[in-house]
């Protein structure tokens, strides 16, 4: 064989190559780097696990596609999307109409209560009013967060905000708050743990605001409708095979607190 003749073979099979690597492009899906059991979470073994990693399994099944995660801490997670470090926030993010002015969600896949627990005292009253004087413990850059700074602070509680939901039940357990706000389905996870089941006790849920809170979705870049269209099609097409029940019905505790689609 001349060289000519290797020389063209070689490069032809690295435009091959460069076709299937575009072709069967991955989905890098941003992670939140702190758990958020049992949504997201690491075993011993140091695999990202949980009902949102399950769906996230079977929507990339779905679309056929390969799929990656990547770790983003949470208040960088929207930034990291719009610089294309990430191609899809899949993070339990509530799809809200401020974060609609900056990206794009894909259809909800599930929904959520926000809560508030605390310390054991009986008194399940969480009006404004009433928590006045006290501190409230929320996960920063969060629907939680935004709640509290609109409808708590003016009443005179103290709102500590925390990078990680750990950090603030932690906190909660120490004596060091008086209360938590987070979504219900977290937070009834933490009372589970010896932790929790030892300090701390079930509230109320937060009353509704649509202004605020929202179910959950993958977020998107504006500009990528294809995308979105993939993704809207492959969670519509597990709601209606029922997959996304049956994902859920694995998880005992999340059976008859979590919202899907039907």
């Amino acid at each position: 064989m001349t060289f000519n003749r290797r020389l063209m073979l070689a490069v032809a099979a690295v435009a091959l190559c460069g076709f299937a690597v575009e072709a069967r492009a991955d989905i890098k899906f941003g992670m939140a780097v702190v758990p958020y059991a049992p949504f997201t979470e690491k075993d011993p073994s140091g695999k990202w696990v949980g009902w949102e990693m399950d769906l996230m399994d079977a929507v990339c099944a779905q679309m056929k596609e390969k799929c990656e995660v990547v770790e983003v801490a949470w208040d960088g997670i929207i930034p990291a999307l719009q610089a294309k470090q990430i191609d899809v926030i899949w993070s339990s993010m509530s799809i809200t109409k401020v974060r609609k002015e900056k990206i794009d969600f894909t259809t909800w896949y599930y929904n959520t209560r926000s809560a508030v627990i605390g310390s054991k005292t009986g008194d399940l009253d969480i009006s404004p009013e009433h928590l006045k004087g006290k501190t409230l413990g929320v996960q920063v850059a969060t629907t939680h967060q935004n709640y509290a700074k609109t409808f708590y602070t003016p009443a005179g509680v103290t709102v500590k905000e925390y990078q990680t939901q750990d950090e603030a039940n932690n906190d909660l357990a120490a004596g060091r708050l008086d209360y938590v706000q987070a979504d219900s389905s977290a937070l009834k996870d933490f009372l589970r743990t010896d932790q929790g089941a030892a300090c701390c006790e079930f509230k109320d849920l937060a009353p509704e605001d649509p202004d605020i809170f929202g179910p959950v979705g993958g977020g998107l870049r504006k500009e990528d409708t294809e995308l979105k269209a993939k993704f809207d099609t492959a969670i519509n097409e597990l709601t209606k095979s029922g997959e996304i029940r049956k994902i859920t019905d694995k998880y005992e505790k999340l059976k008859e607190e979590l919202v899907i689609p039907q």
